[in-house]
């Protein structure tokens, strides 16, 4: 390789380049961003001005809407809101067919069909929900000026698809051709990373030196990480076919992440309750198998795991799994000399139970991690989707406020015949439809009014004062650029965002001429007031008719979190433990997020996931073992230890629908219950957590005490000032 000359070693040596560099990762792709958008948005605009469209400017929105940092996103958003409009428009042409001469039932049925859409847009909340939010919109913004000359309304209908598919293309076009950031690019670098961060997570809890706050933190951060892993999962199959051939390993990556991130959960629960309540001959007994396994995650703990060293790991855990075996053994013979307690071998048993499933998920995982370095794998086939999971009274109360609000706005319009009375009809049905999907739509809708009112001072600028002495093209875009690079800024804040949407979205439709334009003060001030009326109705709604940031919701996310222990009780045994995970952590996704600036509540909503969690998997491993259980007396469904864990299961159930101190000393008794029948049952296989069956049930229903009795659990409450000591 040819050395390079002396002044280019030079200038590589300098600091700055890391300076640069360091710039260019991080606010260097929002300026490549809004590059792309400026050209993408004058691409846009000539085309439609050339091609005589009868609204460039809802072209021109069209990029402003659908274009991404990532070309992945950009594709995901474009096809959605493709099918939304295509929606849209024939629900319209139908109304206006059935409702062209009666206004009032016109209005009803597009405020029901605006609810039902927005009610679609809170329950999936990616860029399905865009989906809705444009079928909703679109039946508003081509119907209601429709309105008056009801013969146009399929082809307003038909520019209308026009024009937006304008706009998807050229926005594709540009993301995919200059600069691309690619969606797949990022979630690569996403998976490398986010194991290397859990190994040094995981390391520190099995050493003790993890703290609760460190400890709920990184919980939160995997969480996060895990939806939005999904949802970038499923942006990539829109751009890539490398990541489309892996589509199956890719959820099951995903999956498995949150398996290990729960077992790890009840082991870390467990082994804090051991080092709290003094155990420590317990704690010095599981010691070194610990240790064995935080020397061999050392190596891989803090850096990105690449598919080489996911195959190193595999082969390191599966030769600790195979050796783990005989050093149980070996330590609890130790352990015994010490004439240990009943209760102290439970813990033991339990410990080293948890240990084992979470290394084989480890193993596991490393192996799925390592097969993305080929085309075709066996571990492709993965039938257990990611399953989120939405509140329908959340999603009922969006699409109720959103029926309302046209209901209000429309009956004004009717009442007064204001001449923009439709455009603050309309524009409130984008503003609700927008702000469904957020956690705060009062905040969302009053940023865009914020944004829309800022459009409006710089628009009649423009509009009155600058367009009129401008000739050509260029110079259009001289004026205009200044605007969109200041909200697609905006847009990159998420702090911000709704104003950056806000000013983009309507300084475009308000200000952006047209090929025959008008200069009408009169009705640019009257449009402009029907805007940020619309917008602000919007915000009162959002804050009086079920705010969803508010405590009815969070009680009712708290309701559905507990619900997950019942739904691991009754739920069908395929595919139960990742519709389990990915639920669970969909539904505190969605809380912690709602109770942003309660730290109390998301800490509560925290601890109940993860005492939902841990009697869940437990719950969910029992129903495992039993299914699987041989043909023997012992394990017959008639047996003491069988009838016994069914009582369990419906005082669990009703203790986590309705928590109490009562209940919570049912399911104690019960869980004690249970285990004295499986003490008391014998098997015909050694009694080695590996060979038999009722040492590892009786585990489990150890575990389920334990977390019941945990300090730190919500449940801890409920707890009678003295517990009930073990029945063992």
């Amino acid at each position: 390789m040819t050395p390079l000359p002396a002044p280019l070693r030079w200038l590589y040596s300098l600091e700055w380049r890391r300076g640069f560099f360091d710039w260019a990762r991080s606010d260097g792709v929002t300026w490549v961003y809004i590059f792309k958008v400026l050209i993408a948005a004058f691409l846009t605009l000539w085309l439609a001005m050339r091609l005589e469209l009868p609204q460039p400017r809802t072209a021109m929105i069209t990029v402003f809407i659908v274009m991404q940092p990532q070309s992945g996103q950009v594709f995901a958003k474009s096809f959605y809101r493709f099918l939304g409009t295509l929606a849209g428009s024939a629900v319209m042409v139908a109304l206006i067919a059935l409702f062209a001469q009666n206004t009032e039932l016109f209005l009803g049925s597009l405020a029901i069909w605006v609810g039902i859409c927005t009610a679609g847009a809170a329950r999936y909340r990616n860029f399905r929900a865009y989906g809705f939010v444009l079928a909703g919109y679109t039946a508003a913004m081509v119907g209601l000026p429709a309105l008056a000359h009801p013969d146009g309304a399929f082809m307003a209908a038909v520019w209308r698809v026009l024009e937006i598919s304008l706009g998807i293309l050229c926005s594709t076009l540009v993301s995919a051709a200059i600069l691309p950031q690619t969606a797949s690019a990022a979630m690569r670098n996403a998976l490398y990373q986010r194991f290397g961060v859990f190994a040094l997570f995981v390391t520190d809890g099995l050493r003790g030196r993890s703290q609760r706050e460190a400890f709920e933190a990184g919980n939160v951060r995997f969480i996060a990480e895990a939806v939005g892993l999904e949802g970038l999962r499923s942006v990539t199959v829109f751009e890539d076919p490398h990541m489309r051939r892996r589509n199956g390993r890719l959820s099951r990556l995903n999956s498995e992440f949150m398996g290990i991130t729960t077992r790890f959960n009840a082991l870390h629960q467990l082994l804090e309750r051991l080092r709290s309540s003094g155990t420590e001959q317990v704690v010095a007994a599981i010691k070194p198998g610990l240790q064995d396994l935080a020397e061999v995650l050392d190596g891989f703990s803090g850096r990105a795991l690449t598919h080489a060293d996911a195959a190193r790991l595999a082969a390191q855990l599966a030769a600790y799994k195979e050796d783990l075996p005989a050093r149980v053994r070996s330590l609890r013979a130790s352990f015994q000399q010490n004439e240990p307690s009943d209760a102290e071998q439970l813990d033991f048993h339990t410990a080293y139970e948890l240990l084992y499933r979470f290394v084989d998920e480890v193993h596991s995982y490393a192996q799925t991690h390592a097969s993305l370095a080929e085309h075709r794998h066996e571990r492709e086939q993965w039938d257990e989707p990611y399953t989120p999971k939405t509140n329908w009274l959340a999603s009922a109360a969006a699409g109720i406020r959103a029926s309302f609000i046209l209901i209000v706005l429309g009956s004004y319009w009717v009442a007064t015949a204001w001449p923009s009375g439709a455009t603050m009809t309309l524009i409130a049905a984008a503003t609700v439809g927008l702000s469904a999907a957020t956690p705060n739509p009062k905040r969302m809708a009053f940023q865009m009014a914020c944004g829309t009112l800022l459009g409006a001072l710089i628009g009649f600028v423009e509009m009155f004062f600058i367009f009129p002495w401008i000739d050509g093209f260029p110079l259009l875009c001289v004026m205009l650029a200044p605007v969109i690079v200041l909200g697609s800024f905006l847009t990159s804040r998420p702090q911000y965002a709704g104003v950056g949407l806000g000013l983009l979205i309507f300084f475009s439709t308000g200000s952006v001429p047209d090929n025959l334009t008008v200069y009408n003060p009169y009705t640019f001030i009257n449009d402009y007031i029907a805007m940020v009326l619309g917008m602000l109705v919007c915000a009162a709604a959002g804050a009086i008719i079920l705010p969803p940031n508010s405590r009815w919701l969070w009680r009712r996310l708290e309701q559905d979190l507990r619900g997950q222990v019942v739904f691991a009780i009754s739920g069908k045994l395929k595919g139960l433990a990742s519709g389990f995970e990915s639920s669970t952590r969909d539904l505190l996704h969605q809380a912690y997020g709602l109770a942003t600036g309660q730290p109390q509540v998301q800490r509560d909503l925290l601890r109940w996931m993860f005492v939902v969690l841990e009697v869940g998997h437990a719950i969910i491993e029992l129903r495992k073992e039993q299914a699987i259980l041989p043909v023997h007396p012992a394990y017959a469904e008639t047996q003491p230890w069988r009838q016994a864990i069914r009582v369990m299961g419906r005082s669990l159930v009703r203790l986590f629908l309705q928590p109490s101190q009562s209940n919570l000393e049912r399911s104690l008794v019960a869980v004690d219950h249970a285990i004295s029948r499986v003490q008391a049952t014998d098997e015909p296989f050694a009694p080695h957590f590996d060979t038999s069956a009722l040492r590892r049930v009786k585990s489990y229903l150890h575990f389920i005490r334990t977390s019941l009795l945990d300090p730190q659990s919500p449940l801890a409450a409920l707890a009678a000032p003295q517990g009930p000591d073990h029945a063992s």
